[in-house]
């Protein structure tokens, strides 16, 4: 579908809401431009497969719901919206079907090309939302993840790959593993490696014994 080509700067809060609604493609809103958003990595999206299934199970039967990256959060005051990777609601009073005001979390994976700005001026933005919770920035080539919670004035924690993760503001912890079933990366395969190395001692040396 043609669209209007605007200047730069120039597109308002009301028709980039109109104009999304008909584009293939979805683009975030900074202060009067459209950005475009790129497609992802098969590993980015395992990781947030894993990370809805075991949030939307853990969440059924309570007022709280998660979304993967279809839903936009509109923030400072509608001069800013995107797309994040998940989002966790549980304030279901939003005006608008395509976007939500009130995350209580929300989820970004890295990657290369968005890391710095999702680690640094995203971060201000989102921490900016009175509903926010907790951050979450999720490493997708590499096993780490880290939460930036507002109970502790947004200081990070990081998560690693034997580690525990807790997502405080909906009560959920869960191997960090969870979060990574069917990734490939160098830390993942090393560290399986490492399991089974231990297992198959462990079965020799229980052998060794009954001998």
């Amino acid at each position: 579908m043609n669209l209007p080509n605007y200047k730069v700067g120039d597109i308002s809060e009301e028709t980039y809401l109109e104009d999304e609604k008909m584009r293939d493609i979805k683009h975030e809103y900074f202060d009067g431009e459209i950005f475009a958003m790129a497609g992802a990595s098969i590993s980015h999206q395992r990781i947030i497969s894993n990370l809805v299934i075991n949030i939307g199970t853990h969440l059924k039967h309570t007022p709280c719901e998660v979304f993967s990256s279809d839903i936009k959060v509109r923030a400072d005051s509608g001069k800013k919206y995107f797309y994040p990777d998940a989002l966790v609601v549980c304030q279901n009073d939003d005006k608008d079907a395509y976007y939500t005001e009130s995350p209580r979390i929300i989820v970004e994976v890295l990657s290369n090309s968005t890391r710095k700005f999702d680690k640094n001026l995203k971060r201000h933005i989102y921490q900016a939302i009175p509903t926010l919770e907790e951050y979450v920035l999720i490493e997708q080539d590499r096993v780490e993840i880290e939460i930036s919670r507002r109970s502790t004035n947004w200081q990070p924690v990081f998560y690693f790959i034997d580690d525990d993760i807790t997502f405080e503001s909906i009560d959920l912890t869960l191997p960090v593993l969870e979060l990574y079933q069917r990734v490939e990366n160098d830390e993942i395969h090393a560290f399986m490696k490492a399991l089974q190395l231990a297992k198959l001692e462990e079965v020799n040396s229980k052998d060794n014994i009954a001998f």
